[in-house]
């Protein structure tokens, strides 16, 4: 892919957002950072319940489609997973998605839908950024629809009976999946510039199945 590029206005809303982000979680116990400088890459573990797990994999089930990319199609086999729109109106679904947002502190209405997403063996997505191209001709629908992505979230659902772990490619950083544990890591550089150390993918599960849910937030409010 091209060199990203990205517009002033979201570079500087980049950097407040990762200021704020970090000095909040600065100061949160039981949260733990990955202690690699070129990442801010965050893990809370026992953020979801056995219960509150097993239900979400459940909701998935009931609403679970091939996994969509903008350039690219299912039969690509980039990315090879089903996904979920989960319903944000919800009562569960809406409350998970408020404890993800006061763990950041970011304002609600800057965070996408909770996503959900099940791997089944040999299901994988292929090494990729959340952050967006911004000289692809998708980037003009998501600039109108919140701007760049600036941080990630991730929760593990269940017990993976063999791969499945999430890769950091550039860094050599494999987290297993672990029922419960919530992942944040913020997809900019502290100027506001993509952090192409982000760089990460699911890797093919081997044995079982694997379920995430997944919330992406904006530089303002996602439409």
């Amino acid at each position: 892919m091209p060199a990203p590029t990205i517009t002033a206005p979201d570079q500087n809303a980049l950097a407040r957002l990762g200021t704020a982000v970090r000095r909040r979680l600065a100061g949160m116990p039981g949260i733990y950072r990955v202690p690699d400088a070129r990442i801010e890459l965050y893990a809370i573990g026992g953020f979801l319940s056995e219960a509150e797990c097993a239900k979400l994999c459940s909701m998935i089930d009931a609403v679970a489609k091939p996994s969509a990319l903008h350039e690219l199609d299912y039969a690509s086999g980039f990315r090879t997973s089903f996904s979920s729109d989960l319903d944000p109106h919800d009562a569960f679904v809406a409350s998970i998605s408020a404890r993800i947002d006061a763990v950041l502190g970011v304002p609600k209405s800057f965070g996408e839908p909770v996503q959900g997403q099940r791997y089944l063996p040999g299901q994988e997505f292929k090494p990729h950024n959340d952050w967006f191209y911004t000289s692809e001709g998708y980037w003009e629908q998501e600039q109108k629809r919140g701007g760049q992505r600036s941080w990630t979230t991730m929760a593990y659902l269940n017990p993976v009976e063999a791969g499945g772990a999430t890769v950091f490619t550039l860094l050599g950083i494999n987290i297993a999946p672990t029922p419960g544990v919530l992942l944040l890591w913020n997809n900019a550089l502290p100027d506001g510039r993509p952090n192409e150390a982000t760089l990460h993918a699911g890797a093919p599960v081997e044995a079982g199945s694997k379920y995430i849910i997944t919330k992406w937030y904006r530089t303002r409010r996602w439409r």
